[in-house]
């Protein structure tokens, strides 16, 4: 099990800045126009895997959140997700062939808002996956909830195709919080659906949390979490909220003057780490939480923990498939994103029978770094010697200026670098993100195009 974080305010008020969250490396900010389905047909040919996660993007949404970042489009014609499910269908009938040798093992519908589909746009969805891949007896089928917004028939009709995982999206309780971001809900509603998951038999129930948003205090989020606590969800993921209103038109809705400033957001976010840690959950790291009988905490202390599109997951082995608009998938050697907008999605999949946008090919550089970082970033330690004999390099020679990169903060005790190993420390592990970039190749360019979320 890693260590417990320990905090050091010199060493965060130093340290805090912006950073990849390295859920692939290169990052999806290195994708590049000019990819096609040939791309594809060429990762798969080249990848040594032959079990597949799919990622299915619903985009729609009934209200709008004004924190949200995500790709969304908010309406209440139901219709369009009719429009959408013909369009996936082209998409799936086209793409699923190619998969044929493949067993999937993983299946998560993320959004906008997935059970906006009506249960029977949800089962007409999974009789499609169903029909033209091949999923295996005991495939783990997640799907992200809006607890505020979920028909009554939708859990057990859910249950009836097949997931065993559900991720409510919760965010805070608080009533004030939850107007200023447009999102009310009542703990009442959240409690019930958790217990009807529960009797359903749900075999994990995550829920999304988001620290930062206006009117949030100290005082308020620790009775969110107390409130989180006493529910108890399986997992938990506590997100540092990014405001880009450049970026996000519907940020701009929300008032600075409102939110907790930098001092007080760490402040929520250490007060949030003692409450989890202390309830007897297990810190996974930068901001997930499991129970530790759960599967994601029982893979990082046997070191088979893994991080993609989804973030931490148990399914290193698999390739990654995304289908419908703006999802991205990683094959073998290639990560690979659809279409952003809508249109351009639908005049895709209808012309050409593939949404495939932008890309990366990955180098034997980039394959090497992305198993670098995210051996550090899931298990918080790095055997130099079977890390270099599992690639074939001399470690110190081929990471010479990632360990000179990584010295300043070996000598603030933030990892421990020796002949053999690196080790991140207690000290270190809230900063692993920054750990991380010490190891990107592409990360220099990218800081002078972007902004990236703190760290923390």
């Amino acid at each position: 099990m890693i260590k417990l974080p320990q905090w050091d305010d010199s060493l965060i008020n130093k340290y805090n800045i912006s950073g990849p969250r390295y859920t692939s490396y290169p990052t999806a900010l290195s994708l590049e126009s000019g990819y096609a389905q040939s791309d594809l047909v060429d990762a798969i040919a080249h990848s040594q895997s032959r079990a597949l996660s799919l990622y299915i993007h619903i985009p729609f949404c009934h209200q709008l959140c004004y924190y949200c970042g995500c790709n969304k489009i908010i309406t209440r014609h139901q219709s369009k997700a009719d429009v959408y499910l013909d369009h996936l269908e082209l998409e799936i009938v086209a793409q699923a062939p190619l998969f044929k040798d493949y067993q999937v093992e993983q299946l998560h519908l993320g959004g906008g808002t997935p059970t906006f589909l009506t249960t029977a746009q949800m089962t007409r969805l999974v009789a499609m996956l169903e029909q033209y891949f091949n999923f295996t007896a005991d495939a783990q089928r997640g799907i992200e909830i809006d607890p505020r917004s979920l028909a009554d028939d939708m859990l057990p009709a859910l249950k009836t195709l097949g997931f065993n995982r559900v991720s409510f999206g919760v965010q805070d309780f608080n009533d004030q919080v939850q107007a200023a971001v447009n999102r009310p809900q009542q703990v009442e509603e959240v409690l019930s659906l958790l217990k009807q998951a529960r009797e359903l038999g749900f075999k994990s129930i995550n829920m999304d949390m988001i620290y930062g948003l206006p009117h949030q205090s100290v005082a308020s989020y620790r009775d969110t979490i107390a409130q989180l606590i006493e529910l108890g969800p399986d997992r938990v993921s506590v997100f540092n909220y990014a405001h880009l209103p450049e970026r996000f038109a519907a940020q701009r809705k929300l008032k600075e003057a409102d939110m907790p400033g930098p001092q007080e957001k760490l402040a929520i976010f250490k007060q949030t780490l003692e409450q989890m840690t202390t309830a007897g959950y297990q810190f996974i790291g930068m901001d997930h939480f499991a129970k530790t009988d759960d599967e994601l905490a029982v893979a990082q202390r046997h070191n088979h923990l893994h991080r993609n599109f989804q973030g931490y997951t148990t399914h290193g082995n698999c390739d990654l498939l995304g289908l419908g608009v703006s999802s991205i998938s990683q094959i073998g050697n290639a990560i690979l994103q659809n279409e952003k907008d809508l249109k351009p999605y639908y005049l895709a999949v209808t012309e050409r029978h593939s949404a495939i946008h932008k890309g990366v090919k990955l180098t034997q550089d980039d394959i090497i770094r992305a198993a670098a970082i995210k051996q550090l970033i899931c298990h918080f330690e790095l055997d130099k010697d079977a890390f270099a004999k599992a690639h074939s390099i001399d470690f110190d020679d081929y990471f010479a200026d990632a360990l000179t990169a990584l010295q300043p903060l070996a000598d603030d005790g933030l990892v421990e670098l020796s002949t053999r190993r690196i080790d991140v420390t207690a000290r270190g592990n809230l900063f692993i993100r920054i750990i991380c970039m010490c190891f990107d190749a592409y990360l220099q360019q990218q800081i002078k195009n972007t902004r990236f979320s703190r760290v923390i």
